[in-house]
């Protein structure tokens, strides 16, 4: 009796051997693996990849493509970061060859990860993957943003050169003087070696340079280092976000392009811009801030005639009933307004407004106009090399403050040597007097935020503070 059980007891373990086994087979067999081209510009694409494909085994990301950033294609998205599953990185191609990936890979769905175009470009390129046979696709906030130990307040925009880093500070030094440990996340700008970037953090003006920080993340980090703050960047945006939880009170996301946040956010705010009415609801992922958004501030009120106002605001109102709207100025300042009167100038914007922002100038130009330049030079008669390419396709007014590599800036102090003029108008967040040689007098201009009757930010902070913070 004991051997005929004992005979059916092993029976029926081989046979749930012999199922276990069958189904692991099927799934061998059956289960289909997506082969993935990751369209992106060096920060939301990598962004998307480590929080949603890089452990996920119902897909292969056979490759990004790169757009919009001079330089970033050719190169490798690095094992480092990709982890165990690429033990050979990720190739990053020109966005150019797409086509000719799909059909190379077999890829079976494009995902789109690069921010502040209109819906007419992505729709372009979405017919572009579609018409080679892939699936086209956006990831939202529940796949990539990140869930954090503290409270995180988010500055983000309609589209660049909207004014944001004002609102930034603006936000950093209210929260600053209540006695709170700010830390700001910035939206990544990683264009060097991304193994030496996964996580960077900025304390002292001399970090800049330990991580070898091109022009555009200096104008954007050097504001809130002079204010005192520590300010985090890099690759993976869950490594820096542990690490800043630990040092923090509160997280300011400041936000990069138009693109929405990486984390969870408690307060949106939003910063729209009347120099272009209607963007509001043409641009993405500009629109999907607008709808998100619990404050929206009109910024630039002072530059513009009221019905442009008012256009932004009924956009706003449209898509958007519960958002707090703030409308406010943005004053510009210079430090020696006598080397701008009765002078022939030139003008330096910052590169992002007039290389991704569709706008031909910004603050300095509104300040060598307001400060009674006798003339504005037209940077076509100076420009050379990819400054010049950026001028002439943007129709630009103003010299970009481009320097994503050594050859950039040997570009642009070539632009500014070139220039007939008496003195430069310099828009630019960071002094580029310490990274290339400029033979001419520069007035440094300078722009903040100045709120118009209530409620302002003051207000809305302070209500934050009180419900998350106390």
């Amino acid at each position: 009796m004991s051997l005929y059980l004992n005979g059916l007891r092993n029976l029926k373990t081989w046979s749930v051997n012999l199922i276990y086994i069958s189904y692991v087979n099927y799934l061998l067999v059956n289960v289909v693996v997506k082969r993935v081209i990751i369209m992106g510009a060096a920060g939301r694409d990598f962004h998307n990849f480590n929080v949603y494909f890089r452990n996920n085994p119902d897909y292969e990301v056979v490759a990004f493509t790169a757009a919009q950033i001079p330089g970033i294609e050719k190169r490798i998205y690095p094992p480092e970061l990709a982890g165990p599953r690429y033990p050979n990185g990720i190739p990053i191609y020109p966005e150019k060859m797409l086509p000719e990936l799909i059909e190379k890979y077999n890829v079976d769905e494009v995902v789109f990860s690069y921010s502040d175009v209109s819906h007419e470009y992505v729709m372009h390129k979405a017919s572009i993957a579609m018409a080679s046979g892939a699936t086209f696709k956006l990831l939202g906030p529940k796949d990539t943003m990140l869930k954090t130990k503290v409270p995180v307040i988010a500055v983000c925009a309609v589209r660049t050169g909207a004014g944001k880093s004002t609102v930034s500070r603006k936000v950093a030094k209210i929260l600053k003087n209540k006695g709170l440990n700010v830390i700001v996340i910035r939206h990544p700008m990683p264009y060097g070696d991304l193994r030496k970037q996964i996580c960077q953090r900025f304390e002292k003006i001399e970090d800049l340079e330990k991580y070898q920080c091109t022009i555009e993340e200096k104008e954007e980090y050097e504001p809130h280092i002079n204010m005192g703050l520590v300010v985090y960047a890099g690759v993976d945006y869950e490594v820096i976000l542990r690490e800043a939880e630990n040092e923090a009170d509160l997280i300011l996301w400041d936000g990069g392009n138009n693109d929405f946040p990486f984390y969870k956010t408690d307060l949106l705010i939003v910063v729209a811009d009347p120099m272009r009415p209607g963007h509001e609801l043409k641009y993405f992922p500009g629109e999907v801030n607008v709808r998100m958004a619990d404050v929206v501030i009109i910024n630039k009120v002072n530059s513009v005639d009221r019905k442009a106002v008012e256009e932004v605001e009924k956009k706003i109102r449209e898509v958007n009933q519960r958002a707090v709207i703030i409308k406010a100025n943005s004053v510009v300042s210079v430090d020696k307004p006598e080397i701008i009167r009765g002078k022939r100038v030139v003008v330096i914007e910052d590169g992002p407004t007039l290389l991704h922002g569709d706008l031909t100038f910004g603050a300095g130009y509104v300040a060598a106009k307001q400060y009674g330049a006798s003339e504005i030079i037209s940077p076509l008669t100076c420009a050379v090399g990819s400054i010049r390419e950026v001028v002439e396709k943007h129709n630009s007014l103003a010299i970009p403050a481009l320097g994503y590599g050594e050859e950039q800036l040997r570009e642009l102090e070539e632009t500014l040597r070139r220039a007939d003029c008496d003195s430069i108008v310099m828009a630019t967040p960071t002094d580029l007097r310490r990274f290339i040689k400029i033979d001419k007098p520069v007035a440094k201009v300078t722009f903040e935020l100045e709120e118009i009757g209530k409620p302002d930010l003051e207000d809305v902070l302070s209500r934050f503070v009180e419900e998350h913070l106390r």
